[in-house]
């Protein structure tokens, strides 16, 4: 089949959005023949791959409107609202583009990848061909409870995004979107239950956006689990934000009151300062080490050190995180929220209830402690998830997935019209 892929970030060697936007082209192409939409921002990156590596069946076609290529080596000082409108233009810019393609190569399906919004819409619905819209996510939200211990930079921010969610679920191309998709893909519940509301006619569950390959699987497998058990090591991965929920990992390991452990948190952001100072407050400065930025390499190599990964984000729709920890059969602790609680089952770790901040602060500490002092229990959690991410989150199922939906949509309805 000739399936025409819209990923706005798509990039080799990259985690998050323009990862999940490679890996699931390079996936695809295994089984049909593809044509990715992507920004020239990633075209570097992707060239240079190709010379290295051409996969066969994998095309790219490269666009920006107005030729405005969107600057993104300024992290961090970017505004959310001229990241949205790039996004916003581009997905227009990339229908016109695919109709003269579609004119040309005749494709049987399309299907929008990245972002992986609920909220934005996709314009290639337009096409004459059997549409396919996601994985998408982004309907999880910050328990309000939890908003007391936010800054007031944090408070504007997830205002910020609640409003921007509203905007978008304003938006009619986005009810659009969701009805005349052919197959709406989503990753949580949250979001399902939006796009019911937007009137999508079948959705389907997958659960997470992002995947492991096999190559990373095999260097995560690798990693023994720690045979010293005189300092039991937690560790978070993430980007400093506050909804990353760091500042909780830290409170319940506080409470936790086990004098030979240590907290490792690996990452960079606008929280550090305040992470910090709480870690001195609560008198275990001495024992949480901020490990800032560091290579993937590195990370992995500290990874092979910690015996329990805590990842207690307030609204992560498809963390890699969880996925890599479970390969490395390390137990992970998450909060009962978003994607994390649809990675995580109780035999791979520990799910807390988010009602309180008190309270998930309290249960996260006793889940941290049972796994301190239960070295089999971690041998079981580990093996378990180990087995949970060979089975559900490989890239190379998710592109079997997606091969298999391509077959049994195109075969529905041969004489499918959109809306012309």
């Amino acid at each position: 089949m000739k399936v025409l892929v819209s990923a706005y970030a798509c990039e080799p060697g990259r985690g998050s959005e323009p990862g999940v936007g490679w890996n699931m082209a390079c996936q695809i192409a295994k089984h049909h023949q593809v044509w990715v939409l992507t920004s020239n921002t990633h075209r570097p990156a992707i060239e240079a791959e190709l010379a290295r590596h051409q996969p066969p069946n994998l095309n790219f076609v490269y666009l920006d409107p107005f030729g405005w290529v969107y600057d993104w080596s300024y992290e961090g000082k970017r505004s959310q609202w001229s990241v949205y409108l790039h996004h916003y233009l581009w997905q227009i810019w990339a229908y016109f583009v695919a109709r003269r393609l579609d004119q040309e190569i005749s494709f049987d399906v399309a299907h929008h990848i990245t972002y992986g919004r609920y909220s934005s819409p996709s314009f290639l619905v337009f096409l004459r061909i059997p549409f396919v819209w996601g994985p998408v996510g982004g309907a999880e939200s910050t328990p309000k409870p939890f908003w007391q211990d936010f800054s007031r930079r944090a408070k504007i921010y997830e205002t910020l995004r609640n409003l921007l969610r509203w905007v978008g679920e304003l938006d009619p191309f986005v009810h659009l979107t969701a009805r005349k998709s052919t197959a709406a893909i989503v990753t949580t519940p949250e979001t399902a239950t939006r796009l019911k509301v937007f009137g999508a006619k079948r959705i389907e569950f997958l659960p997470g956006q992002t995947g492991i390959n096999q190559q990373e699987f095999a260097r995560l497998e690798q990693l023994a689990v720690s045979s010293d058990e005189t300092i039991i090591r937690f560790v978070s991965i993430g980007r400093l934000l506050h909804w990353k929920g760091f500042h909780l990992g830290i409170k319940a390991f506080a409470q936790t009151g086990l004098e030979q452990s240590e907290y490792w948190i690996i990452g960079e952001g606008p929280e550090r300062e305040r992470l910090e100072e709480l870690a001195n407050q609560l008198g275990i400065a001495d024992r949480t080490f901020f490990l800032g930025r560091i290579s993937r390499e590195e990370t992995f190599h500290t990874l092979a050190k910690c015996h329990v990964v805590v990842h207690p984000a307030l609204h992560d729709f498809s963390p890699t995180v969880c996925l890599e920890a479970m390969v490395a059969r390390r137990p992970v602790v998450c909060l009962n929220l978003g994607g994390p609680a649809i990675q995580i089952t109780e035999e791979t770790g520990f799910k807390i209830d988010a009602q309180t901040p008190e309270q998930a602060v309290t249960d996260m500490a006793k889940a941290m402690t049972l796994l301190a002092k239960d070295p089999d229990l971690r041998l079981r959690m580990g093996q378990a998830g180990h087995k949970r991410v060979r089975e559900a989150f490989s890239w190379e199922s998710k592109g079997q997935f997606f091969a298999q939906l391509y077959k049994e949509i195109s075969t529905q309805d041969k004489s499918y019209v959109k809306l012309g």
